[in-house]
């Protein structure tokens, strides 16, 4: 009887290989969480159907909105794997990332203990709390059969706990849905006692699952002020995208042991930090609640080309970031500006200062362009090395760059053609991000799109071309102080008049101060000195400390010399610095800074500024 049973079984398999994947049989996974207090979860991966020959599992080594590689395989242990009469199979390991699987019979069971200590948007966190998974941290995966559906299943859960996640839930069979791999490893889920707040909006169901300290009424402000930021992030597009199970969720984990991030996924964001949901602590939550919510439209489904579909097995590299995260950081504060949260000179202080402040002097955005910025993300998107880099002179966040362009080109836009960049992202979301099939975005952008669209907007063809040309595929700065100007904004030193070392250090218990990265063209590196150089006396005395240090160039004016003595890798030396002005820069109104404002310029700054929320 099992030799014919087995028979059948092997006849069998080229039918349902045949069958189109949805119809296969679900990859089938049990999550469960025996010893949570010393994060481990034993999560069993069910595969049935399968084509004969060896069986291919696979750890990710990336994870989407991330580019670079983490290895996630190397959280994993305690393999094993069975057939379905439980017989135990030959396990080998081809690589560092996976296992191989030989002699089952159409079915293997594999399992695994997963070790996770890190709550944020990439990692596993788990402990006796919670759990907060990232999938590609968490599930392992077949090659050959991705297209599969998958049903996850969670067990062992402590008592209180309940499950926050973009997959669809199936009361009937206690499970949660995914109709493909791209789509499970695009599922943040957290478990513990989570705090729901829900609500209808333009016919599709907000929701926030949080784990937090805070009090019911710290929540219900923090969720009222989510509400205005998703009003306002609808009004750019002209309404929400279709939620693929008619709901978004924030997966939000506000406590204490947790690090800070956010990431995006495609109906969901995961959102991690220890700051509490109070003070400056809820404005920097909710200042990331509004840009992944952005990425809804942006990235998620306005998507680069580039990332389509994400490969969980390689580091992705995109030359669109400037676009995809640095146009979703402009948008998040400005939608914080136009839901009421920042007031005209919060919004100057806490975003375009940063935004203009960097790309005026940070050496990289001189040197390079926002294209080649994104394609560094491998290299610097939470990426993990050992050894010295000098990105502090060759390198400008794709978020800033792109971030501080899209500023560029909206007040651009609204000075010279009579539009603005709202109108840029809701050409391109009717172009290439509405219409979306299998859960991923028809018609996936190139930069050529981007350059197409704005020309379109622009009705001006040309621009959109020496606009791409400059600042895009070229590293021209933007005329920021002329941009502003009719919006009644001025851009200015932070500290006019201060000397300053313009440097990086580490002061030590003896007195003396370690140099960072010294900055090309700044005193310390024009004097030839360089990171790991110890500065032991500046004008004949010991640095002591930075504000004591501060005092003493005090003293000084931008231009004087003074003698400073350093240790370096060739020996002790006194060499000559030349001080100069405080590199710092901000963006002020004319109110703050005691100039008169006109009523055009009031205008101009409501315009781009008000809510647009009905």
């Amino acid at each position: 009887m099992m030799r014919k049973t087995a028979a059948l079984l092997l006849l069998g398999l080229p039918l349902a290989i045949g069958r189109p994947a949805a119809a296969q049989a679900p990859v089938q996974y049990s999550v469960a969480f025996p010893n949570a207090v010393h994060h481990e979860a034993r999560v069993t991966v069910t595969f049935t159907e399968v084509p004969a020959g060896t069986l291919q599992v696979r750890m990710a080594r990336s994870s989407p909105g991330r580019y670079a590689l983490h290895e996630f395989a190397k959280n994993v242990y305690d393999v094993q794997a069975t057939d379905s009469r439980g017989k135990v199979l030959a396990v080998n390991k081809p690589d560092p990332y996976g296992w191989d699987v030989a002699g089952h019979d159409g079915t293997v069971r594999f399992t695994y203990t997963l070790f996770g200590d890190r709550t944020d948007g990439t990692y596993a966190g788990i402990d006796a709390r919670h759990a907060h998974l990232n999938m590609p941290a968490t599930l392992a995966f077949a090659r050959g059969l991705e297209q599969r559906p998958a049903e996850v299943k969670f067990e062992q859960v402590p008592q209180g706990w309940t499950v926050a996640s973009q997959l669809r839930p199936d009361a009937a069979k206690g499970t949660w849905y995914a109709p493909h791999l791209q789509y499970l490893m695009d599922s943040p889920t957290s478990l513990g006692s989570q705090k729901v707040r829900s609500w209808q909006e333009q016919g599709k169901t907000i929701e926030m699952q949080v784990l937090h300290d805070g009090t019911d009424a710290e929540l219900d402000a923090f969720a009222n002020n989510t509400k205005k930021v998703v009003k306002e992030a609808a009004a750019i597009f002209g309404g929400l995208p279709d939620y693929d199970f008619g709901r978004y969720t924030f997966v939000a984990n506000y406590l204490p042991q947790t690090s800070g991030d956010g990431m995006e996924h495609r109906n969901s964001t995961s959102l991690t930090s220890s700051r509490p949901l109070r003070g400056t602590g809820a404005i920097d939550n909710l200042g990331t609640v509004s840009h992944e919510f952005f990425h809804s439209w942006n990235v998620e489904r306005i998507r680069p080309k580039d990332l389509e579909p994400f490969d969980f097995e390689r580091a992705n590299m995109s030359s669109g970031l400037w676009f995809a995260e640095g146009f979703t950081q402009y948008y998040g504060e400005l939608l914080l500006r136009r839901a009421g949260i920042y007031t005209d000179d919060q919004y100057c202080e806490e975003a375009l200062s940063g935004l203009v402040g960097a790309m005026l002097t940070a050496p990289g955005a001189k040197r390079f362009s926002p294209v080649y910025m994104s394609q560094q993300a491998p290299f610097v998107d939470a990426a993990a090395a050992i050894d010295p880099n000098n990105r502090g002179n060759t390198y400008l966040s794709y978020y800033y760059i792109g971030g501080a362009n899209a500023l560029a080109l909206d007040l651009e836009l609204r000075q010279r053609f009579k539009t603005d960049l709202d109108t840029y992202m809701r050409t391109l979301w009717q172009q290439q991000g509405k219409f979306q099939s299998n859960y991923a975005p028809e018609k996936p952008y190139t930069l050529q799109d981007l350059q197409r669209v704005l020309g379109q907007v622009a009705k001006d063809t040309a621009f959109a071309g020496q606009f791409f040309r400059q600042h895009i595929y070229g590293h021209e700065l933007p005329k920021y102080d002329e941009l502003l100007a009719p919006a009644g904004m001025l851009v200015r030193p932070a500290r006019a008049g201060q000397a300053s070392l313009a440097a990086r250090l580490q002061f030590n218990p003896d007195s003396s101060a370690t140099l960072g990265s010294t900055s090309v063209g700044s005193p310390l590196y024009t004097a030839g000195l360089d990171r790991e150089d110890v500065l032991l006396k500046l004008a004949g005395q010991k640095p002591i400390s930075a504000k004591e240090l501060q005092k003493r160039l005090a003293a000084h004016k931008p231009g004087d010399v003074v003698q400073v003595e350093v240790r370096a890798r060739d020996g002790v030396r006194t060499v000559p610095v030349t001080l100069v002005e405080d590199p710092t820069l901000e963006v002020v109104t004319y109110e703050q800074a005691k100039k008169p404002v006109t009523k055009a310029q009031k205008k101009f700054r409501e315009e781009w500024l008000r809510g647009k929320a009905k």
